[in-house]
């Protein structure tokens, strides 16, 4: 799937690469506050999308003694700056810019050029949102557009479909705007569309920060995975309880499992070795996303008496900060 989302973000950033150079030429021509937005929106669509490849590539890097975990949240933390360059460049310039042409309105000159930028921009547009949307559609399954884009553990899947999408949406904004204000020769539906387009903007990037910021931060792994290895290692004799299972998904493909288990206490610390040896290999063959797992031999009291100590310096330290 990293194979499939290169693709769509290389056929992206072809695309509002052209069309942003196309519509700042435009906006120069017929002074349109609407396009100049657009233009702004795809170079910044285009930054975006060059970070996302910067971010995948940066991911794949193997790890070392510095980062014994691996670098795979770099594409979390370069999706995070997605969100951030959404927000303070595309929409905070465009509702600038929306704000000024209201307050100082002109009429669009050469209002045909506009049209014609403005439909050709949604050919391509709607291209490249076009397979976005049919990649994304391969990992969606039967869920929804929104819940899948909560659950999908590689955000460079959804962020260039929303940003996509966004694109189509002030397309169609500043073609309405444009339309608008030459039939009735009102010059503040310009400013309007722009304002729009800003706000549209900013509810894509306010999206993208929420939606990164769990990954980036350090969250579970999908519940079927906890499902599988609870199987795993419950369906085995030598187990007697499964006492904490936590999973945290450290890139796209790759998640970290941590494992306290209560073993059968006739095992010889040989046969609990060779066990947890057993366990590892056989949850790295049944879930290839997982890379490292530590395995912890514990009882089940001990384990409670554990949380409950660290449930009380907790209770202690929060006493202590209010």
């Amino acid at each position: 799937m990293a194979s499939g989302s290169k693709k769509v973000i290389y056929a992206a950033v072809i695309g509002n690469t052209g069309i942003a150079v196309t519509k700042f030429i435009a906006a120069f021509f017929t002074g349109s506050g609407a396009m100049l937005a657009e233009a702004i929106h795809s170079v910044v669509d285009t930054m975006n999308q060059v970070l996302l490849l910067w971010g995948i590539r940066q991911s794949n890097r193997p790890a070392n003694k510095d980062f014994p975990l691996g670098f795979g949240k770099e594409v979390y933390f370069w999706s995070f700056v997605v969100a951030l360059l959404v927000f303070a460049v595309g929409a905070g310039v465009s509702l600038y810019e929306g704000v000024k042409r209201l307050i100082h309105p002109h009429p669009i000159e050469n209002v045909v050029v506009s049209y014609v930028v403005l439909i050709v921009a949604m050919v391509f547009e709607g291209g490249a949102w076009w397979l976005a949307l049919k990649t994304f559609k391969t990992v969606k399954g039967d869920r929804g557009y929104f819940q899948a884009a909560h659950d999908e553990k590689d955000p460079t899947m959804f962020v260039v479909l929303l940003e996509d999408s966004a694109a189509l949406l002030g397309l169609v904004v500043a073609f309405v705007g444009t339309l608008l204000g030459q039939l009735t020769g009102i010059p503040y539906f310009d400013g309007a569309a722009t304002i729009v387009i800003g706000i549209i903007l900013t509810l894509v990037a306010c999206f993208l920060a929420w939606e990164t910021k769990s990954l980036l931060i350090g969250e579970a792994a999908d519940p079927k995975v906890d499902a599988t290895i609870r199987q795993i290692v419950s369906d085995d004799d030598r187990i007697v309880g499964v006492n904490e299972l936590i999973t945290v998904q450290m890139g796209p493909h790759h998640i970290l499992v941590n494992l306290s288990l209560d073993f059968d206490q006739s095992l010889s610390s040989g046969a609990v070795e060779e066990t947890i040896s057993e366990f590892n290999q056989e949850i790295k063959s049944a879930i290839p996303a997982v890379r490292r797992v530590f395995i912890e031999a514990e009882s089940y009291l001990a384990h409670q008496r554990q949380q409950q100590a660290e449930h009380d310096l907790h209770a202690i330290e929060k006493k202590q900060e209010d």
